[in-house]
């Protein structure tokens, strides 16, 4: 079986994907692909250096992630191009992993944890998606927080995901992740249990 998780910026979908695999399931994160594919050598940074110019490489070729950011993150239409380029790379290689984990363990739950899953309409992929919820209140707070951001700033980068309360709607599994990690690790027990993995 395999599902996928998402949910909004600073929900616990992190937490919650640790908890599973605590339990024995595989994770494939796309975060983490992200990273991979733009390494040194991969056909996703040389599109990225010829579409964006050198100016995003670092000197020891890695990919300049401020750089790029500063270039793409107020401008929806070079932001677009470059998930033109990434995203194709990125679902190419998750998909890649999750076969070979099936395969390898065809009984164990394979988790893909993809934070924009819905922004890309990859819900149908997956045999059902588990979505980590926090009131948008409590979300503002703990980016905040976290990131050490002013609540404008929070707000404008909580507004740039689907609105929390519509991914709840739409999931198979809803993970409420705004009480204690007690809570949330019995809700994670429970989905276990409820799909009979081993």
């Amino acid at each position: 079986m395999k599902i996928g998780l998402t949910g909004g910026i600073a929900t616990g979908k992190s937490t919650v994907a640790a908890m599973l695999v605590e339990r024995g399931a595989m994770l494939v994160d796309a975060d983490q692909v992200a990273r991979e594919v733009v390494m040194p050598g991969e056909p996703a940074l040389e599109a990225v250096a010829s579409a964006f110019g050198q100016a995003v490489i670092h000197t020891d070729g890695t990919l300049d992630r401020k750089a790029l950011g500063s270039i793409v993150f107020n401008n929806r239409d070079l932001l677009a191009q470059l998930e033109n380029i990434l995203h194709p790379a990125i679902r190419g290689r998750m998909r890649q992993r999750i076969k070979q984990y099936e395969e390898q363990n065809p009984s164990q739950l394979v988790v893909a944890d993809i934070p924009l899953l819905y922004e890309t309409g990859q819900e149908e992929l997956y045999d059902g998606v588990m979505v980590v919820y926090v009131p948008q209140t409590l979300q503002l707070q703990r980016l905040m927080e976290r990131n050490e951001l002013a609540a404008e700033e929070a707000w404008r980068r909580i507004g740039l995901q689907m609105d929390i309360e519509q991914k709840r709607s739409r999931a198979n599994w809803v993970i409420d992740n705004s009480g204690s990690l007690d809570e949330t690790r019995r809700q994670v027990d429970e989905f276990w249990k409820s799909k009979g993995l081993p």
